[in-house]
């Protein structure tokens, strides 16, 4: 006999291409965790637009289907679809806001190109339209549609959570020409972007990429200093918090190449992490 996680499309699509988020379903209540796993495996749907597709149009014709699909203009496309089915349906059953969905939507459009972040402003907007308003839904759906408490908690969460795994990302992000460490941090270190281009690691690279972490812990931090009264209900929302530190730990360790250092810490050390603060309410 199988299993709901054996079967259940979203949670298998978690498991393979988001572990965070999928162990954070794994900790939350059992009732909610299929709407949760259909929010978290939409996200990485519109994540790894840019791998699927051969050329950008492409991918905005992808992402317009999905813009489409959350307005109800595929309704039997959505139904049938074994994504978008069970998040059409967290939406009804939730009464999920779609604008945050549209607007996370919008702000993967630039995945699809080449185009630089100019400064750390437009790096903590992206990610609040990506990893913050997954938090913030998160948490409406572990509320049952009550009160999920402060905005300010899932927006330095989600800057938090977002910078530590662009960081995370960056040996693949430059090796495809992708820029998401913005031009100004860049400038105030004198970093050429033929620098990231060629892959030639310095000083001042470093220093710029350490700048950011700052700028992450600053964000966690924060969050962290509201978690502590964030509704009970909402907290198992924010347990993909615990990987932040960890990464961040990993990238200050002697050794360190941001170009060649895969960031992949010990999942055994990651899960116990997840049921820790689980149990303690803490992260």
């Amino acid at each position: 006999m199988t299993t709901p996680l054996e079967t259940d499309a979203c949670l298998i699509a978690l498991k393979q291409g988001d572990p965070d988020r999928y162990w954070a379903c794994l900790f939350s209540p059992e009732h909610h965790r299929s709407a949760l796993a259909s929010l978290y495996a939409f996200n990485l749907e519109m994540a790894k637009t840019r791998e699927i597709v051969s050329e950008p149009m492409i991918g905005e014709i992808r992402l317009q289907w999905w813009r489409e699909a959350i307005n109800g203009e595929r309704a039997e496309e959505a139904i049938a679809h074994p994504i978008a089915g069970p998040l059409v349906a967290a939406i009804r059953r939730y009464r999920l806001p779609v604008q945050p969905l549209l607007d996370l939507i919008d702000a993967r459009v630039f995945d699809l190109y080449d185009d630089p972040l100019g400064t750390v402003s437009e790096l903590e907007a992206y990610c609040g339209q990506t990893d913050s308003a997954l938090f913030r839904l998160a948490s409406i759906i572990l509320a049952d549609g009550g009160e999920i408490g402060s905005a300010d908690l899932a927006g330095h969460a989600g800057v938090a959570f977002g910078i530590a795994g662009l960081l995370s990302a960056f040996p693949w992000h430059a090796a495809r020409g992708q820029r998401y460490i913005p031009a100004e941090v860049l400038e105030r270190y004198r970093v050429p972007t033929e620098d990231i281009t060629s892959r030639r690691e310095t000083t001042a690279l470093m220093q710029a990429l350490a700048e950011l972490r700052q700028k992450a812990r600053e964000h966690l931090n924060q969050s962290r200093a509201l978690f502590a009264s964030a509704p009970k209900a909402t907290k198992p929302a924010y347990l993909p918090l615990v990987v932040v530190e960890p990464r961040l730990r990993a990238m200050e360790k002697s050794g360190y190449r941001p170009f060649t250092t895969l960031i992949e810490p010990n999942r055994i050390a990651m899960l116990f992490r997840f049921w820790r603060a689980a149990q303690t309410g803490r992260v």
